[in-house]
């Protein structure tokens, strides 16, 4: 299985880091490790998590408090938003249906 990432979630990766870096130098890059090693088991795992309406899936991050959505399309998933769970859900339910 192909896994891609969307520029969309790219930011999202993007924002997590500065927001860990913020907190203390080098979270920013565990941040970003964590989250790449969970994407990267999509190419096992994908189509096994939970839906999150009609198109996309909802992966848990293992390390920090973020959800990972995806779509899977012919044999390919493409990572559409990382974003934390601590938000407002309705702005999580907004910002998907942009995505």
């Amino acid at each position: 299985m192909q896994v891609r990432i969307a520029r969309s979630a790219e930011t999202d990766l993007l924002e997590g880091f500065v927001f860990y870096e913020r907190q203390q130098a080098g979270i920013g890059d565990y941040f970003l490790d964590s989250l790449f090693a969970d994407i990267d088991a999509l190419a096992l795992y994908a189509g096994i998590h939970p839906r999150f309406g009609d198109r996309l899936h909802r992966m848990l991050a293992k390390r920090f408090p973020f959800a990972i959505y995806y779509e899977l399309r012919n044999d390919i998933a493409t990572v559409v938003a990382v974003l934390d769970c601590r938000q407002n859900p309705a702005s999580i339910t907004e910002r998907l249906s942009r995505s």
